[in-house]
């Protein structure tokens, strides 16, 4: 990268509010009203930090999939190679979410697996009859197990301690307000595309969130679950 892109990004994050928002967005994508709540800035300072940070190529603008009016800002981490730690570091079990449990999140709670020790489920807000094949497929090309993958309903799945990790825009929009802890990754749905590099595309980018985030989250210490 050429110095001059350097300072460019070192300048954008010069500032506590944009340095705060890297922060924020380290673990997760939020449309930029969230981060105007979660950071207590009002709408025109949000919209001046963000577009500071988009010029230096920090962070990145998505239509959701879900409601199209909304937009998603999400870090680019090609860019940003290491940022600080995330406030969310601790959660029992970590649950996987997208619409139908048949793909993204199948494949997340797989790779979740193999990268920490905390446990990981799946569910789906709206779950479909059994898995996609193309990313059973794909998890098997990737050594992951899909033998055991089985759709669940996320009301059926969820307790109350665990770390919710939505992976599609429209089952992130139909969380209840209230299911925290929680976090946003805007990952596209391959089966919109229902091509095998669609679903290559969609494990690349869950592996690349799951190191980030496995790196820093560790088992809570709390045991007391819902229902126990």
């Amino acid at each position: 990268m050429a110095i001059a892109d350097r300072a460019r990004i070192h300048a954008a994050l010069g500032d506590p509010a944009r340095l705060a928002i890297v922060d924020t967005l380290v673990a997760g994508d939020a449309a930029p009203g969230e981060l105007g709540m979660v950071l207590e800035m009002p709408t025109n300072l949000i919209a001046h930090h963000l577009k500071v940070l988009e010029d230096a190529g920090l962070v990145i603008r998505s239509r959701s999939e879900g409601d199209r009016r909304r937009t998603y800002v999400r870090l680019a981490t090609e860019v940003l190679a290491s940022v600080v730690t995330p406030s969310l570091t601790e959660a029992p079990r970590v649950v996987f979410v997208c619409t139908q449990n048949s793909a993204r999140s199948q494949l997340a709670a797989s790779i979740w697996s193999r990268r920490s020790h905390i446990p990981a489920l799946s569910a789906g807000t709206q779950p479909a009859a059994k898995p996609h094949p193309r990313a059973v497929r794909v998890a098997r090309k990737h050594g992951l197990d899909p033998a055991a993958w089985r759709t669940s309903h996320v009301d059926d799945v969820v307790e109350r301690e665990d770390l919710i990790v939505a992976v599609c825009d429209v089952a992130y929009e139909h969380l209840p307000a209230d299911a925290r802890p929680r976090l946003h990754w805007s990952v596209p749905d391959p089966a919109a595309v229902d091509n095998d590099a669609a679903f290559e595309a969609a494990y690349s980018e869950l592996t690349d969130r799951i190191d980030r985030l496995a790196t820093v989250l560790s088992s809570a210490s709390s045991t007391t679950r819902r229902g126990r």
